[in-house]
């Protein structure tokens, strides 16, 4: 088993995590909130290091991510563990077990997953997804540094519960970014995701000012994240804080997990697209039927589509190879 870093050992063999905001404090064969962080003999370890429970190449805009690389794809990595514990959790099977709950390939090594990268016809990079690489932040960050050293891309697929120390040095082999801004209500985050929204917010600023790709996901729970004036806040501060320019996708809900509540209604989805298109210049629906506008990107400075899409189908011809609209030479995406 892999020790882990970012914690700090007390008394009685007890160590406390310092990897997110949690500061789980973990007795002798205890495990933190994650289910992946062990405290073995006074000593913290990674259990989920070198276990991936998924391993899939998918295309970009499946993480999602619609400015980055647009039509390519990337090798996801994942495996088990979460350090919140949304009641909604759309993939709760593997984000609330522990690694010896899933089967899964056995031991991969860092450098076995850079590996397979590589040998994937027309793959830019790797993904950390499917839960939450944050738990996992050892096995991460030793295949990010490979990957960079190859020449491939590194995308975070993350909530943003992290502390500043780690999320510091992640900035540095990290490529681009997608975030799930789950509400702007710290009530809600602390009664529904068993979180905080600051360490959110603060994460997604870190990111802005480190100069990074960055999209953030916002799933629309009927009922508990709906209200439109907090819906509005959020949009705003997005606006004002990220800038513009900052993608948002706005993801409609299924029941799942412990959350039985009906899917989002249409009519809420558009309706808070709109809303949203007001303060952001990309903004984008997800999990619903296609509607105008809901997938294609516009260009913000001629408001010429320039980007077409059909479920995971690109069509990318209004932008030229350095990602400027070909019409007015305003920046659209990364691309390589």
């Amino acid at each position: 088993m892999h020790q882990a870093r970012f914690y700090s050992t007390g008394a009685s063999s007890e160590v406390t995590c310092r990897l997110c905001p949690h500061s789980c404090r973990i007795e002798d064969g205890g495990k933190g909130k994650c289910r992946v962080r062990v405290n073995i003999g006074g000593l913290l370890f990674a259990a989920a290091y070198g276990y991936p429970v998924s391993m899939a190449s998918d295309p970009i805009e499946k993480k999602p991510l619609y400015h980055f690389f647009p039509g390519r794809e990337i090798l996801s990595v994942g495996t088990a563990g979460c350090n919140l514990s949304c009641t909604f959790c759309q993939n709760h099977t593997i984000s609330q077990s522990a690694v010896e709950d899933i089967p899964g390939p056995g031991y991969v090594a860092p450098l076995s997953v850079v590996t397979r990268a590589v040998s994937l016809p027309g793959n830019i990079g790797i993904a950390y997804t499917y839960n939450e690489p944050v738990v996992w932040y050892e096995y991460m960050y030793d295949i990010a540094v490979k990957a960079r050293e190859r020449g491939l891309k590194n995308v975070v697929v993350s909530n943003g519960y992290i502390n500043r120390r780690p999320l510091a040095e992640l900035l540095e082999i990290a490529d681009a970014f997608n975030i799930d801004l789950k509400s702007f209500s710290d009530i809600f985050y602390r009664d529904v995701a068993g979180g905080s929204l600051a360490p959110v917010k603060s994460a997604l600023k870190a990111i802005r000012k480190r100069g990074l790709h960055l999209e953030i996901t916002h799933l629309v729970v009927t009922g508990l994240n709906d209200d439109e004036r907090m819906f509005r806040e959020m949009t705003g501060w997005l606006a004002g804080e990220l800038g513009r320019d900052t993608v948002l996708h706005i993801s409609r809900y299924f029941p799942s997990w412990r959350c039985d509540v009906p899917a989002t209604p249409l009519p809420v989805m558009e309706r808070f697209y709109n809303l949203a298109a007001g303060s952001l210049n990309y903004v984008y629906t997800g999990n619903m039927p296609p509607s105008p506008g809901g997938s294609d990107t516009r260009c913000a400075g001629c408001s010429r589509v320039v980007i077409r899409r059909s479920g995971y189908s690109t069509d990318a011809a209004g932008v030229d190879t350095n990602g400027n609209c070909r019409k007015c030479g305003t920046k659209i995406v990364v691309a390589g």
